[in-house]
């Protein structure tokens, strides 16, 4: 096989192929650890998986050494005791590596190891599972699991695609989703990837985005194994055109603590995973009923005439049912346009002139029972202005639900604008609900939350596509002048100083502010002259990094005398407050006042190595934690999408009768930032550029302080 092409940081910039047609679709099947004594699990294993297999139309074969035959069927001792080529063995014997040390003698083209008892439980567990990978290395068999389950042999209902594929990595918890079929909710596939210690998310994510039947990939993940392939992945399905649906568990410290002692995986910074998420078009939801909901619902509408636009209407036969799910639709951030005036001089014919036909729209409940309804649906559907219909129907009479129902059915299958339809009443067994919205194509609810998660769902992911670049079409693969110009800075090991870290900005073309350092008050003097008061004086001090907490910074001085005595106080209270630390002097910095603060950095997360800040800077970091991320690598427009979605970004815009700021100078250092991060990946473990400085509108930005800290160690590229 040969390496994936790497990026500057070595990294990949494209996905391993591999054929999982053949493991979805073997040919040969060996079953090993087969039984049919009655009452132990491996027969109703090996039943399954041969189930599956003769569905698929592949041989299965059982092989366990104290059998002559299973259920009829001839039994080997040995899985090289199996004639000709084998596609997938399925191993549920306990000791699992040893086993598999046999398997790949037989060299099939997959195996799936179901035992447990590896990364999940700890040292012991870790040692065997690196003992399974370096196996899995010396071969070519592609391996799922350990620590899975049955859940790749399931057999789905024939219902009409698009279909949901779905990613899980416990298989408890895809056990909705595939339940969703009773709802008339299509599955094609299910892969249980375990512990990955081979095959992973990305693996299955890109080849179910790769196949025709398939509308929607839906995952519950734990970890990710590999972030830069998860990336890859999710560019390979915005590529596709087909979106991800995620449960990503370990938003909080219990969460991730759990997640890593049930499949060993590590979680990542939960901020970063979402910016990555953001970043891809995953759409990110936390409960199972709303991953099956919002995943029917991508798979079973089409995209938007207008992407960009969110026009929503609502229909109801409730002024107060209308008013409640206008409310959550707003909250959304969904616009309930208003219907055009010809349109609402048409519903005026159907719907009594006391009753509301702007949008949302009420039908007081009767015009929706008779010859009306159909007409009412389709003016809303025909209106310029409205890119949604959302209908919640309270189920109250079926004399209004069942034809209101019908009618929303009937206009679905003429019109390309979703229609969402919520059955707000507790009887489930209701056959307007079971019968004529569930044997539809429609998406469905039985919350309003639910329905509106959905909508907004829908909404940004047609958002993303259209806007979708693939950021690894042109891959950084060499290091930048600038990069190989500072490796002296970074080689110390330690914090570098101030003075250092601006002269690592300015190597990148960042702006920074006029700065002499000096070591002897005449000096600094001097220097403050040439820069033009007033200027401030700061330690510079690799050991000294946080000066403003520690009293080692002046600002505002104004005559020679004010310089004179503040380097005397700075010089005494920096050996007060280390008397090991390394001084290289006192720095004279011009004084920039105005513009906005802001931060932007670089950090290392576990999972997917540099990463980029951005947020409001100064104090404000710390009290508002007002920040994003992003991972390299994203262009421009990704760039400035991060600085407009914190919440200080109305600061940037202009207020109370300040001039806009110059986003356009700030996208430019993020994107300056981010080459420092590619360039040093291996070496830089954090930069700090806070504040930084914009200012008005084509007046750009300055770096007033920085702090980069090398990696202790560097580290070899991936």
């Amino acid at each position: 096989m040969t390496a994936p092409r790497t990026d500057v940081t070595g990294r990949p910039t494209a996905l391993r192929q591999i054929d999982l047609d053949t493991f979805f679709r073997p040919r040969t099947v060996a079953v090993i650890g087969a039984s049919d004594s009655t009452g132990r699990p491996n027969s109703a294993m090996w039943r399954k998986i041969r189930q599956w297999a003769e569905q698929a139309g592949a041989e299965c074969y059982p092989v366990n050494p104290n059998r002559d035959e299973v259920d009829g069927v001839p039994c080997y001792r040995s899985v090289l005791d199996i004639p000709g080529d084998l596609d997938l063995a399925a191993i549920l014997v306990g000791n699992a590596v040893e086993m598999f040390e046999t398997v790949l003698e037989k060299k099939p083209r997959f195996a799936v190891i179901f035992a447990a008892g590896f990364n999940e439980v700890g040292p012991e567990g870790e040692a065997l599972q690196r003992r399974l990978e370096e196996l899995i290395a010396t071969g070519s068999t592609h391996v799922l699991g350990p620590n899975t389950n049955l859940n790749a042999f399931e057999t789905f209902r024939d219902l009409p695609p698009p279909k949901i594929a779905l990613i899980t990595q416990s298989g408890h918890q895809g056990r909705p989703v595939f339940q969703a079929q009773e709802q008339g909710i299509a599955l094609s596939h299910w892969a249980p990837t375990g512990n990955e210690a081979d095959l992973e998310f990305a693996d299955f994510a890109a080849y179910f985005a790769d196949q025709p039947e398939v509308g929607v990939i839906a995952a519950y993940v734990e970890g990710f194994k590999d972030g830069r392939t998860l990336m890859l992945a999710a560019d390979h399905a915005a590529t596709a055109g087909k979106p991800i649906v995620a449960v990503k568990v370990g938003r909080t410290d219990e969460g991730r603590s759990m997640a890593k002692s049930h499949t060993g995986h590590l979680t990542g910074s939960d901020a970063v995973v979402s910016a990555v998420f953001r970043q891809y078009g995953i759409t990110r939801v936390d409960g199972l009923d709303e991953l099956t909901d919002v995943a029917a619902t991508l798979a079973r509408t089409k995209p938007p005439a207008q992407p960009g636009r969110r026009n929503v209407c609502i229909y109801a036969i409730s002024g107060g049912t209308g008013a409640h799910m206008a409310d959550l639709v707003a909250a959304a951030g969904l616009e309930l346009a208003e219907l055009t005036p010809a349109s609402q001089q048409a519903l005026r014919q159907w719907i009594p002139g006391y009753l509301r036909v702007s949008n949302p729209v009420d039908s007081g409940g009767a015009p929706s029972a008779d010859e009306r309804g159909p007409k009412i649906v389709q003016t809303i559907l025909d209106d310029p202005n409205i890119d949604m219909l959302i209908c919640p129907i309270t189920g109250a009479l079926a004399s209004m639900s069942r034809p209101m129902a019908q009618s929303l059915v009937d206009a679905a299958a003429h019109t390309d604008k979703p229609i969402l339809v919520v059955w707000g009443s507790p009887d489930s067994t209701d056959p307007v609900y079971t019968e004529v919205l569930l044997g539809s194509r429609l998406p469905v609810f039985r919350t309003f939350h639910n329905c509106v998660l959905a909508a907004r769902a829908y909404f940004d992911h047609h958002d993303f596509l259209a806007r979708h670049r693939s950021p690894f079409a042109k891959p950084v693969t060499r290091r930048s002048p600038a990069g190989a110009g500072t490796d002296h800075l970074l080689s110390a090991g330690r914090p570098l100083s101030e003075h250092e870290s601006k002269a690592l900005l300015a190597a990148y073309g960042i702006p920074v502010t006029r700065d002499v350092l000096a070591t002897s008050a005449a000096q600094a003097v001097r220097a403050a002259r040439d820069i033009g008061f007033p200027v401030v004086l700061k330690v510079s001090s690799p050991d000294l990094p946080h000066k403003s907490d520690l009293g080692l910074v002046r600002v505002g001085l104004h005559t020679a005398a004010e310089v004179q005595r503040a380097f005397a106080e700075l010089e005494a209270t920096a050996r007060k407050a280390n008397r090991k630390a390394t001084i290289d002097g006192v720095l004279v910095s011009e004084l920039v006042s105005g513009g906005v603060e802001t931060v932007v950095g670089i950090s290392q997360d576990e999972l997917f190595g540099p990463v980029i800040m951005f947020g409001l800077g100064g104090v404000f970091v710390e009290v508002f934690e007002d920040v994003t991320f992003r991972v390299p690598p994203f262009d421009k427009d990704e760039a400035r999408r991060m600085v407009q979605e914190i919440k200080g970004y109305k600061l940037l815009q202009g207020t109370r009768g300040r001039k806009p700021s110059d986003v356009r100078a700030l996208v430019d250092v993020i994107m300056k930032v981010q080459r420092l991060a590619l360039d040093h990946a291996g070496t830089l473990a954090e930069l700090d550029i806070n504040p930084l400085v914009v200012r008005p509108k084509g007046q750009g930005v300055v770096a007033l302080d920085a702090l980069a800290i090398p990696r202790s160690t560097p580290q070899p590229t991936p």
